[in-house]
């Protein structure tokens, strides 16, 4: 404070007008515009020793504004980790070093600046003050005097604008894209994206679109809206809806249309509702990418991130190479969109041209170039540097929109989630890849074209999956197996803990509430037993559900369920979907257990019902035809508003994922449900098998 003080009567022996300040606020006063651009030459300015740091257009705002308008800039300090240097026994340790080493970093280096700003800002010559760690900057609003002063610090390195000219890359007016980048086939090594979290930088996400709202993360740490328009994911151009649904959309159009079906999703909306972004926005949304809730001691970042959008403006521009960086030390691989400014050479656009960026050009269905898909060389670095790094399917492609609905899109936005989706697969067989294996994965498998080696039209090549993936099984490091039904216990209840149970062994449903069979279709058998020797037969012959019914449950607001099931080869369409279990309170379903059959695999999921109605899903895991263990626990939230209630799902004694962060306080089970009930098709036929039910209050049914 002294030092400030000392300062302010400096520059108040230099510059008499600024004593007015003690007397008028600063709304009212009116300096000379040329108080500070030019002070007598016999005196020496401070505030002109700075004047290289300043950015030119802001250069251009402090010389042009009164000092009573505010300016807002973005001050990077001079201190600047090497993030190559930070190491970690694995991909989330790595992350979280990172993490913990950019926020001391910042924490340490800006104290002082942020004392001088804290005084400044008490004498109304600073209005706002951002502090951010993942570029050790900050977004500082202040008057062009103050601006001009910090330029002269030793710990200062630069000063930007925060006004950007962004603009998310154009998508203009099927799916055989995914055919083509053989996603299908990972589909069918039981690789779905399953336990990867992906995100989008875009403007925002329709999240109440019936192909992405089951895949939501959820929760307070999967949603960020930096202008705080909106709490609940949002999307009122579709452009961010239409990135997502390529990347992990459903089927709920009649066919698949994500790369990564089963991956989750967050998302930061860094357009607000006008269609325009800032500097400090930008910043705020890759920081809160790398620490969703705030914990550097969680581990909630995603692992892939697509960024759709770019600079309005030709050129290399490295405003957010920081970011980048930051990112790639964390072990995500900053995805952008190469541009739609070709077809001639040199169109790159940033931050796709960033050497951290991996930049995804555009070409249709069969390898042909898009024609407006940007070219190289990059405007970054020496001009050396191909341009963009590989292409994918861009023309054509259905995706969801905003408000529900579907669109045919074209552009470099469209291919880009292609590669972020290609990433999800190959990290979820390999979830500890590190940067350079991602991309050397991609670039080295990708179908060449054009002229032989590398070129700036379609980069290293087109993407293909599965090329990618059977490098990295051939080039080291073991992927994640698909469980392998084996033998396992027969499950043991809790004493005290039971709800109900029945083995079957009775040879009959007495233990049973009540059974739901018009057509007589349920039996115990021998030949369905999983456990023990009987087990249970339900045939599906005609679209007509069938189950068993218990009543045990008494207002449970924890419930915890298992039992064995065979798929047995039911024949099912593909699309088709039934559900297998369940919880019910009255006539409301509180929980469900489903099955479907896609791209020639059976799947499962688990749902939960939320306390407006709606129901959470988890992803679809892939169920191999022979018998498994399935367990659920279900709990209801704590208390009205709490959101902690959820739903876990378990395979084969594998936990596969919770769906979390609920509000479903108001429901309880009564009964629950067992066999193949609402939602069978006219495909659907042949015998299901179910055994050893088990439920308890909360215990573990599977040891």
């Amino acid at each position: 404070m002294k030092k400030a003080a000392i300062l302010i009567v400096i520059l108040m022996m230099l510059f008499p007008a600024l004593s007015s300040h003690d007397s008028q606020p600063v709304e009212s006063q009116s300096y000379p515009q040329t108080a500070f651009a030019q002070p007598e030459q016999s005196i020496p300015s401070i505030l002109d020793a700075g004047v290289d740091k300043l950015a030119p257009e802001v250069q251009a705002d402090v010389a042009s504004r009164s000092d009573e308008r505010l300016v807002t800039v973005i001050v990077t300090m001079r201190s600047q980790l090497d993030l190559k240097a930070i190491d970690g026994r694995n991909r989330t340790q790595r992350a979280q070093n990172v993490l913990q080493s950019l926020q001391q970093n910042a924490d340490q280096s800006q104290r002082a600046l942020r004392t001088l700003l804290a005084a400044k800002q008490s004498q109304g010559l600073v209005s706002q003050v951002i502090p951010l760690w993942i570029n050790n900057s900050l977004s500082v609003t202040a008057v062009p005097s103050v601006i001009r002063e910090i330029a002269t610090r030793a710990d200062v390195l630069r000063i930007s604008s925060d006004r950007v000219n962004i603009v998310a890359e154009p998508l203009l007016p099927p799916e055989p894209n995914l055919e083509v980048v053989n996603a299908p086939d990972l589909w069918a090594l039981g690789w779905y994206g399953q336990g990867v979290v992906v995100a989008n930088m875009d403007s925002g996400v329709d999240g109440t679109h019936a192909d992405l709202a089951g895949s939501w993360r959820g929760g307070s740490n999967s949603w960020y809206d930096p202008f705080g328009e909106h709490a609940t994911p949002t999307d009122l151009s579709g452009h961010g809806t239409q990135t997502m649904g390529v990347m992990v959309g459903g089927d709920a159009s009649g066919g698949p249309i994500g790369i990564a079906p089963q991956a989750q999703w967050i998302a930061v909306k860094i357009f607000n509702d006008a269609g325009s972004s800032t500097a400090t926005a930008i910043h705020l949304g890759f920081q809160w990418l790398l620490d969703p809730d705030g914990d550097p001691g969680t581990n909630d970042a995603p692992q892939v991130v697509n960024n759709s959008w770019a600079n309005g403006t030709p050129g290399c521009n490295l405003d957010f190479q920081l970011d980048l960086q930051a990112l790639r030390a964390a072990g995500i691989v900053p995805v952008f969109s190469a541009g739609n400014y070709g077809p001639n050479a040199s169109s790159s656009r940033s931050p796709a041209n960033n050497p951290e960026a991996l930049a995804v050009g555009a070409v249709n269905n069969v390898d042909a170039i898009y024609g407006l898909s940007s070219r190289g060389p990059s405007s970054c670095g020496d001009g050396t540097a191909v341009f963009p790094d590989l292409v994918a399917p861009g023309v054509n492609i259905l995706t969801s929109d905003a408000y529900g609905g579907y669109a045919y899109a074209s552009g470099t936005s469209i291919a880009a989630p292609h590669v972020a989706g290609a990433l999800a697969l190959l990290l979820s067989a390999y979830p500890d890849l590190t940067v350079v294996q991602q991309e050397d994965a991609l670039r080295n498998t990708a179908v060449d074209l054009g002229s032989t080696g590398p070129d700036n039209t379609f980069g290293y090549g087109r993407l293909d999956i599965l090329a990618a993936y059977q490098s990295l099984e051939n080039g080291g490091g073991d992927p994640t197996p698909t469980p392998t039904p084996t033998a396992t216990p027969t499950a043991t209840p809790e004493p005290g803990d039971v709800i109900f149970n029945d083995s079957l062994e009775t040879g009959d449903f007495s233990r049973w509430t009540a059974v739901v069979d018009r057509d007589g279709d349920l039996s115990v058998s021998d030949t369905a037993a999983m456990a023990g020797t009987k087990g249970l037969s339900a045939l599906i012959d005609d679209r007509r559900g069938m189950y068993l019914r218990d009543d045990s449950p008494q207002n449970e607001t924890r419930y915890r369920v298992g039992f064995r099931f065979d798929p047995n080869g039911v024949s099912m369409a593909g699309g088709n979907m039934h559900r297998l279990l369940a919880g019910v309170n009255g006539t409301v379903e509180v929980f469900n257990l489903d099955i479907r059959f896609r791209s020639g695999a059976y799947q499962l999921r688990a749902g939960l019902r939320t306390d407006v109605g709606t129901y959470a899903y988890t992803a679809w895991y892939a169920l191999a035809d022979a018998p498994h263990t399935i367990e659920l626990d279900w709990q209801a939230a704590s208390a009205a508003g709490a959101n902690d209630g959820s739903l876990s799902l378990w395979l084969d004694q594998v936990f596969k994922e919770t769906k979390g962060g609920i509000d479903n306080d108001t429901h309880r089970i009564e009964e629950v449900r067992l066999g193949p009930q609402s939602g069978i098709d006219s495909g659907t036929a042949g015998t299901e098998l179910f055994d050893d039910f088990v439920s308890q209050h909360s215990n573990p049914i599977w040891p």
